[in-house]
């Protein structure tokens, strides 16, 4: 089939701005971009479809992007082996990189991504990532599943591209939409976004920072620590606040503002639970809004200010006048720093939950709900959260079972409404003991606490919503004190009981909300300010007097 530049006939549906920022971005690649597209008439027609006018678009904008379009059953699809519709092949003479599906929703930065980094010809991997890059001598197979409403998915996406580009001799990547091949993702049991395999070895789950992508890539297992082989870069500044959700990034912002140097380290996506929040209807000035959409508009402010590394794990703290931080890539020296580690989702701790993770077990029905439609779920929990996650998934065409150990909602009452206005089912006084399946989810056992009657319920997926567990890991290893509850202790200034240390957001406890938590931050970053200007802990008896008023 004939080579066409760009889809000519076709109309721009990107928005001015938009397309004005990408024909920048493209126009200045050294390199063209040749993309070809693989559809079949019968097949997935509005994928097809979809597919078509996204990267025609794309190849209008810039004459670097060069698209062509084969038939399933065309000379060139048996010779790239592809076998499903819509598949785009980049630049194969170079690479072996494929997206099966259409990149469109958050997938629409892995595109952007891919088109960059092929455009320039390299990885764009750091010395660390490269180094484990060059050591491995075998072939990688790498499929990453993913979804587009995903928002983790397209750093794990890009992580891949970037390995099949730095080792096109050993890497071929396979991007696959979850949505678009259910057949595939079922027969993986890729029922959680980000996954990834290599060599049909499940080697992540969720998204990592570079090195450990690397790191899990080379032993074919997933890592939870990188450490360097040489010091890394040291960065001195005057806070360093790690965690970069609602309450991290307003300490930034106030931090800066107030004149002081600051950094921001967050290991996993910016904006914390928000990012992964349907829809949030109850922050001041919005009605409805999309958390991953308060989220960008949260990012995009911070970055006006403050400097975000992102992808780095604390792995060591030595507090003093001087307090260094540790990640796997750098170290950090401070006059101070903010805990704002936020916190995690709880497990249920019931027999076959961590068996299940990933494959019916989620935590996210953002991320993984639209694999479910028409089929039957769980989602576990009472509160807000449960709640949320329940109405989403109901809208998307998700049946959805509401199961709580009480007999009535703690939601809000404006959410608690939507739920039996939707005529959503609700289990009361019933626990979740035990989660059963072969390959995936095939039903759970539950308990009427009321009867004390147990039962087998079918289901394909159980979404747990029960709450949050602080993460104070770190705030433990500094010996900062922690309140009955395991939350981070604290005096009205966000002082803990180490000088120089504080705290701020979900980890303290409290109402967690968005709003109290970008409130938290701010006073801590305001209390980090008058404190390095008038350091309490050199007074006497200063620490004491603060010990006093916690």
């Amino acid at each position: 089939m004939a080579e066409k530049r760009a889809g000519r006939e076709q109309d721009s549906f990107l928005g001015a701005e938009v397309e004005e920022n990408l024909r920048a971005a493209f126009d200045a690649l050294p390199n063209e971009v040749r993309v070809a597209l693989f559809t079949e008439k019968g097949q997935n027609d509005v994928l097809n479809k979809a597919a078509r006018d996204l990267l025609g678009s794309f190849a209008k904008i810039s004459k670097k992007i060069v698209l062509s379009e084969f038939d399933l059953k065309s000379e060139e699809a048996r010779k790239q082996n592809v076998t499903s519709a819509p598949t785009l092949v980049f630049d194969p003479q170079r690479y072996s990189i494929r997206y099966l599906g259409v990149p469109y929703g958050e997938e629409g930065r892995t595109l952007v991504g891919m088109i960059l980094l092929i455009g320039f010809r390299t990885g764009n991997m750091n010395e660390q990532s490269l180094k484990v890059m060059k050591r491995m001598g075998s072939g990688r197979e790498l499929k990453v599943f993913v979804s587009p409403t995903c928002p983790y998915c397209p750093e794990q996406a890009i992580n891949g591209v970037r390995a099949a580009i730095e080792r096109p001799d050993i890497v071929s990547l396979e991007i696959i939409d979850i949505q678009s091949n259910q057949e595939t993702a079922n027969r993986y049991s890729a029922f959680s976004v980000p996954q990834t395999f290599a060599n049909d070895i499940l080697i992540a789950q969720g998204a990592q920072p570079e090195e450990l992508f690397a790191a899990s890539l080379e032993k074919l297992e997933q890592q939870t620590v990188f450490i360097p082989e040489t010091d890394a870069e040291i960065v001195e500044t005057d806070v360093v606040i790690v965690g970069g959700g609602p309450a991290g990034l307003a300490a930034g912002i106030y931090s800066v503002r107030s004149g002081l140097r600051t950094a921001v380290i967050e290991r996993g996506a910016l904006g914390g639970q928000v990012a992964t929040t349907p829809v949030v209807e109850n922050y001041p000035g919005f009605a409805r809004v999309p958390g991953k959409t308060l989220v960008d508009i949260l990012v995009s402010h911070a970055l006006e200010y403050v400097q975000i590394f992102q992808g780095e794990e604390v792995v060591e703290v030595k507090p003093g006048e001087r307090i260094e931080v540790r990640t796997g890539r750098r170290k950090y020296i401070a006059r101070a720093l903010v805990l704002a580690t936020g916190a995690i989702y709880k497990k249920l701790d019931v027999p076959g939950e961590m068996n299940f993770m990933g494959r019916g077990v989620s935590y996210c029905a953002t991320c993984d709900g639209p694999l479910f439609k028409n089929r039957k779920v769980i989602v576990v929990g009472g509160g807000n959260s449960a709640v949320t996650e329940a109405l989403h998934l109901h809208h998307i065409g998700v049946q959805t079972v509401l199961v709580h150990r009480r007999n009535g909602l703690r939601a809000q009452e404006h959410l608690a409404k939507n739920i039996f206005s939707n005529n959503i089912e609700v289990l009361w006084d019933t626990e979740v003991v035990e989660i059963k399946g072969k390959e995936k989810v095939s039903e759970v056992v539950l308990r009427n606490n009321r009867t004390g009657e147990v039962y087998p319920f079918p289901v394909q997926g159980v979404f747990v919503a029960i709450g949050y567990e602080p993460s104070v890991d770190l705030a433990r290893a500094l010996g900062v004190e922690l309140t009955p509850e395991g939350f981070i202790g604290h005096d009205s200034h966000h002082r803990t009981n180490v000088p120089g240390v504080y705290s701020a957001g979900d980890v303290e406890g409290g109402y967690k909300q968005i709003v109290t938590a970008m409130g938290q931050g701010t006073e801590a970053a305001l209390s980090v300010f008058e404190d390095l200007a008038h350091p309490y802990w050199t007074s006497e008896g200063g620490v004491a007097q603060m010990n006093k008023s916690r």
